[in-house]
């Protein structure tokens, strides 16, 4: 692989790291041994900007690469060498979940606060991401998770948070309905991926039952949001196991 070679800081002229970096080429070898560990990557990016600009164009690009092989080739089969809202963005959505705090941008389900933590492993599905558009707008390709989920949240009781990535938003369906609907965006809350402003398709009454049966949750109980870089993140209260199980047998 070939990166351009960069030697000098991007931070300032008092920065320490002004006497020169190690070549590109030897920091990507060396995360490629550690198979582009995203802990060890966010760490490299807090040194300094050189080292964070090396980590947003090389290395998480190549941690989607190897976490979401697949995925990651349907993302860019439209041509592009990049993805909306950059790498470091994609990478963040794939391993972590990001809660809620109580008041904030979740407002159809009253809970306290849950803070966001590292998931494990995660599956995305394409399939999956069907149930989440209107008939109308099933021509786009969403991958969305499985929910985490977090039980034993009070009055709520099970709770699930998902997380999904369109391709190609700028020029999807849901992005020209939600414009043609004239839809708000939120006034102060903002992804919590690549910190663009958020749709509300609870609001754009964009969120068909569908969704609701994949899940295996309550169908007034379910809120999501996508935005301007095509980030998806929600919220459901899941349905018992046994009454999901039913559910799922209806449909």
């Amino acid at each position: 692989m070939i990166v351009t070679k960069q030697y000098r800081c991007m931070h300032s002229t008092s920065c320490v790291c002004t006497k020169g970096h190690l070549n590109e080429d030897v920091i990507y070898l060396v995360f490629q041994q550690l198979n582009w560990n995203p802990r060890l990557i966010a760490t490299l990016s807090c040194v300094c900007k050189w080292f964070d600009d090396i980590a947003k164009r090389v290395l998480w690009k190549e941690f989607c690469r190897t976490r979401a092989p697949k995925m990651m080739l349907d993302l860019q089969s439209s041509g592009s060498h990049s993805v909306d809202g950059n790498w470091k963005a994609l990478g963040k959505l794939l391993i972590y979940c990001s809660g809620c705090k109580k008041g904030g941008l979740f407002k159809s389900i009253h809970m306290n606060h849950i803070p966001g933590h590292f998931v494990y492993r995660t599956r995305f599905s394409r399939t999956s991401g069907k149930s989440f558009l209107l008939p109308q707008c099933r021509t786009d390709v969403l991958y969305v998770s499985d929910p985490c989920e977090h039980l034993d949240q009070g009055e709520e009781g099970d709770v699930g948070f998902f997380r999904g990535v369109f391709m190609s938003f700028s020029v999807s369906r849901v992005r020209k309905m939600l414009i043609d609907r004239e839809a708000k965006l939120h006034p102060t809350e903002v992804c919590p991926y690549c910190k663009a402003k958020l749709w509300s398709m609870l609001q754009a009454k964009m969120i068909p039952r569908s969704a609701c049966d994949r899940l295996g949750s309550y169908e007034d109980c379910i809120e999501y949001y996508v935005c301007l870089n095509g980030h998806m993140l929600g919220i459901c209260t899941l349905l018992p196991l046994s009454d999901s199980e039913e559910a799922s047998e209806l449909e």
